[in-house]
Order: C-alpha cells, then structure tokens, then sequence
C-alpha cells in the first residue's frame, strides 16, 4: 500500500478520531480498559506509518470533554495509561525528531499526566520532522467557547472593536491557531459522525470512514485512507475547471 501513495500530493494534516476500543474488548469479553490498552499498538503503527511518507502534522482524538461522564474506574484507567505511553515514547519522540503538542482544556487533566505532558511537550518543543497533535479534554463546542470568550474580554477592555472580529481572529483565538486545518480526517469503528471534533477547522477536510476498529489500525489501513484521499479532487468552493 505504501508504495502506492503519491508523495508529492500528501495531506498536510491527518486527523484521526480513534474510536472501538470498548467493542474491541466486548467482543473479547474483557472490560473497556482492555480495549484502551491495545489501541496503544495503534497509535505507534500511525505515528510511524505518518513519519515514514513524511505528513506534518498527525492530531490524534485522545480523550473528549465528555469522556470525563464515564465511569471513574475507566477514566482513572485512561488517565494511568496515558501517562505510561507519554513516558515509554517521549525517547521514541525525540529519536524521530517529532515534536508533541497537546490541544484542549489540558489543565483539567490528573497532575501526574498533566505534569507528564508538559515535561514531553517541552522536551520535544524544537523538533521539526512532524508535529503530534494530541487533543486531550477536547471538544470544539468547548473551543470555540472559549475563543469566543477571548473575543468578547478584548472587545471589552477597548483592545479591538466589535467590526474586528473575521475569520481570521476566530481561527487566532482556537487553540490550533498555529496548526494548519486538517486535510484529511479518518475515523475507526464504521461509526459516521465527527463527535464535536475541530468543527471550524473541518469546513473543508476529507472525511474517511473504515470499519476497523482502533485497536486493530495498522500502518496500511493508514496508507489505504491517504490513498483514498489522493484520489478525490478538492476544489473549495469552485469548479474543476478553475482548479
């Protein structure tokens, strides 16, 4: 599948929505955690698979506002886990010359992870080969709140003015301000929905659905979703005639 894809006509940005660990482990009669805990073999091949053809910017959907409405055991899981990935792979980061940032509400997450996130976001600040994106406590309902909110308090203190406000300013005030829009977006698990997830940034991203579930991602369902995206024409807006 790799020696398919066109290197020349890559998406910038990938965006993965990682979704069916829990029905990965209910169908192996094992609890959600279960499912979790081998979807980490998925985030390697991915970040490998993404390094290897050379895309720029890989946004994985780590963990949702509305994930914190689970069961505590499962989230405490999440949180434990999270942490020993981002420990076991920062030597991995710094290694392939992949810089980690992290977008979302990231100072409601445990201290421990918290303090782990930011240890490796600061280790691997001036890396340049790729940037891992990890959205952590996110939802863009929850962005776009917070980027309005940012908005208003400048109107407020006379720092712009109400006529100010474009696309531009709102794309500045999210927290991707320094990440291009995503190109392409793959979603596991069969499920057709974007589940409050960069909704300003999606306005013209690729979307890509496979039935496989996270935890059994590999670097080819990877490739085959660049191949697809590689096929499509993306016009924005005009007509083929003008691309």
């Amino acid at each position: 599948m790799k020696e398919k894809i066109i290197l020349e006509k890559l998406p910038e940005h990938v965006a993965i929505i990682m979704d069916g660990n829990g029905r990965w482990a209910k169908k192996r009669g094992a609890f959600r955690v279960f499912g979790h805990q081998h979807g980490v073999t998925a985030v390697k091949e991915t970040v490998e698979a993404a390094t290897e053809i050379g895309i720029k910017f890989l946004t994985l959907y780590a963990f949702s506002t509305e994930n914190w409405l689970r069961p505590k055991e499962e989230v405490d899981a999440l949180m434990e886990l999270l942490v020993r990935s981002i420990n076991n792979e920062t030597e991995t980061l710094i290694k392939n010359n992949i810089r980690l940032i992290a977008i979302g509400d990231i100072e409601s997450l445990h201290k421990n992870c918290y303090d782990e996130l930011m240890n490796t976001i600061n280790i691997t600040a001036n890396n340049t080969r790729m940037t891992l994106v990890l959205a952590l406590s996110y939802s863009s309902k929850w962005e776009i709140t917070q980027a309005v909110k940012k908005i208003a308090e400048k109107i407020k203190n006379n720092i712009i003015d109400v006529n100010d406000i474009n696309q531009e300013l709102i794309s500045n005030s999210l927290n991707t301000k320094d990440i291009p829009d995503p190109s392409l977006l793959i979603r596991t698990s069969g499920e057709y929905r974007i589940s409050n997830f960069l909704l300003w940034q999606m306005a013209y991203t690729e979307l890509y659905f496979t039935p496989v579930l996270w935890p059994d991602f590999r670097k080819n369902d990877f490739y085959s979703a660049i191949i697809d995206y590689q096929k499509r024409e993306r016009r924005f807006g005009m007509t083929s005639e003008q691309i």
